[in-house]
């Protein structure tokens, strides 16, 4: 008995989703509805779409992995870099918080990146007691060679995509990351 009720109500959800799908065709002037009605995700869709991602950000951060062997650099000098650049003058919390690693991590990253004379460690402005963090100039060069390999690939893709699908795909990044 069980088993049929729930077959019925199997056939009923489908019938459901078949009517509001072709209520969504037949109203094409709600594109939202349309879209919830044909990303009816399933998993194997998330995860070949978490596997999209996983495969971009590997190709884009093992584009610059010969110029920071140079510098016997990894994947945390990379980040820490990268985000020092775009938040000049970060305080080492600041920097903590957004990679979210260890302050132990941390601390071998930023001995690295000094001992290469890369960055700068200077006292807050409001705070003496904070360390705000800057690239020097040899660090701002390295930052502008790593940025130069990874532009050639995201550049390719953007310019390769129409302008509606990049504002999309940026949407749906900053959805992903909760920003």
């Amino acid at each position: 008995m069980d088993s049929i009720k729930k077959f019925t109500n199997l056939n009923w959800f489908i019938w459901l989703k078949k009517v509001s799908i072709l209520d969504g065709y037949v109203n094409i002037t709600d594109p939202k509805q349309i879209m919830r009605e044909l990303l009816y995700l399933k998993d194997d869709q998330i995860k070949d779409f978490i596997e999209q991602i996983f495969y971009a950000y590997r190709k884009t951060y093992s584009d610059p992995n010969k110029i920071l062997k140079k510098y016997s650099f990894g994947t945390a000098h990379h980040r820490a870099i990268h985000l020092i650049e775009r938040h000049e003058g970060l305080t080492v919390s600041d920097l903590l918080s957004k990679l979210k690693i260890t302050k132990q991590s941390l601390n071998r990253v930023l001995r690295d990146l000094i001992k290469n004379k890369t960055i700068l460690l200077k006292k807050g402005k409001i705070d003496s007691r904070q360390r705000q963090i800057f690239l020097n100039e040899k660090g701002k060069k390295l930052f502008e060679e790593i940025f130069l390999e990874q532009k050639k690939r995201i550049y390719s893709a953007l310019k390769n995509s129409d302008s509606d699908s990049v504002i999309k795909f940026k949407n749906v990044l900053s959805k992903i990351i909760n920003e």
